[in-house]
């Protein structure tokens, strides 16, 4: 155990993240030798900041507090404070059942740690990040909460109603990131798209992301997690027109078939979002759209799941992932479905949905062998660069292998490449 050291140990979406970096940045200006996700934890606190979305997520969390209790019980570290979506929702339960954690917040209770500690929380650090990130590139989040409601999701029951945060401190963030390096961002938020009406009476994100596009310094802005219904059109023009805005867009749809669409609250049809994706790709030509679906929720049935893929086939998402339906308590699918899809269906249908999706992405990457297209090196593997092109986002999408011979390219550097050859989820190239 090492005195005046804290671990913070993130579990679950890049929105934890911005969360474990804000509180890290309280923590660093008071004195802690801070480290993130570390390999063994030593420090005399470790912090979790724990998920609770779904089911596995919820039990990742769970064992990783129950690895730090043995090392606690070990004396390699000291306390243990358990923070987020996890203890939002549970606090009681976890104070039950694993009594070795010595204090437990809920998700948005950071001046609370700092107090315990002896601190109090400094607002002047609103806009500054302790960077968990490679250097070139960040996440940035606008907003919290999401008004929703649809049927299968817990989150708005964890986070409650959306609120934004004020366009300044999100433009202030950004020129500071950009002081420190930064040139990538990415925009997040559990509904981009609901942004600013709490605020200002509207939905104003196209304002928001022309405010940071004009920024000098942001050589990338990506945008992720939007919703299709009521979708901002004045979103798209912007995107056109600003060429250091991604063409690129998170945009969960989660299935087609009206029939699920209508039991999971989605208050949208597959005809309506098909015109949507329609209208997304005429105004953004080239734009990639990544997209997430559920398969086996409470009622799909085998003429629904085949709807969906023949809407997957339709459309040819560039990047889409999928999971099966998991009940999360309190939802209003546990309150009044039935979950009547056996699991054996449900993997079946994820394993067939993913199967196709996997002929597609191929398809999508061969496209670009033989074009030029800008990358930005996010680090040196083995033989190779890892860089992604703009329609990549960290950790999620495709990468771009470059082999290193003798070339000298620095980390966080954008640079121009032809593509040489495809897989479905790698791009093989050159620089030019």
């Amino acid at each position: 155990m090492i005195k005046h050291r804290i671990d913070l140990i993130t579990m679950g979406c890049s929105k934890n993240l911005v969360d474990s970096e804000r509180l890290m940045a309280q923590l660093a200006a008071v004195g802690y030798q801070l480290h993130h996700d570390p390999e063994e934890p030593r420090g005399e606190i470790v912090i979790v900041n724990t998920c609770g979305f779904i089911g596995d997520a919820k039990e990742e969390s769970i064992n990783t507090i129950l690895g730090l209790t043995v090392l606690k019980k070990r004396r390699k570290i000291g306390k243990i404070f358990v923070m987020g979506c996890l203890s939002e929702r549970y606090r009681k339960e976890l104070t039950d059942e694993i009594p070795e954690i010595d204090r437990i917040y809920g998700k948005f209770d950071w001046k609370g740690i700092l107090s315990d500690l002896g601190h109090k929380w400094d607002t002047g650090l609103r806009s500054y990040h302790f960077q968990t990130t490679p250097r070139h590139y960040a996440y940035v989040k606008i907003g919290e909460g999401c008004n929703r409601l649809c049927a299968y999701c817990a989150i708005p029951l964890i986070t409650g109603r959306y609120k934004s945060r004020p366009m300044e401190e999100i433009v202030d963030e950004v020129k500071q990131l950009v002081s420190q390096g930064v040139r990538e961002f990415q925009l997040i938020a559990q509904d981009l798209t609901g942004y600013g009406y709490d605020l200002y009476g509207r939905y104003n994100i196209a304002e928001l992301v022309q405010q940071l596009a004009d920024i000098p310094g942001v050589e990338w802005l990506r945008l992720h997690y939007a919703y299709p219904n009521n979708f901002p059109m004045d979103l798209l023009p912007v995107m056109a027109r600003n060429a250091n805005v991604c063409k690129y867009l998170d945009l969960a749809l989660q299935h087609a078939s009206n029939n699920v669409l209508d039991r999971m609250l989605r208050h949208i049809s597959r005809e309506e979002t098909e015109t949507l994706l329609a209208e997304m790709r005429r105004e953004v030509p080239g734009i990639h759209i990544r997209t997430t679906m559920m398969v086996g929720f409470p009622g799909e049935t085998e003429q629904d799941f085949e709807e969906l893929k023949e809407f997957v086939r339709q459309q040819r998402f560039e990047r889409m992932g999928a999971f099966a339906f998991c009940e999360e308590e309190g939802t209003y699918a546990a309150r009044h479905y039935e979950d009547d899809v056996p699991p054996t269906v449900k993997q079946q249908r994820l394993d067939e949905l993913m199967d196709l999706q996997q002929e597609i992405s191929l398809q999508c990457q061969e496209e670009k062998v033989g074009k030029v297209m800008r990358v930005i090196i996010d680090r040196l593997d083995g033989d190779y660069y890892v860089a992604r092109t703009e329609f990549d986002s960290p950790e999620v999408d495709p990468e771009v292998l470059i082999p290193v011979d003798t070339l000298n390219l620095p980390i966080g550097s954008f640079q121009q490449v032809r593509i040489t050859s495809a897989t479905p989820y790698e791009l093989m190239a050159e620089v030019i």
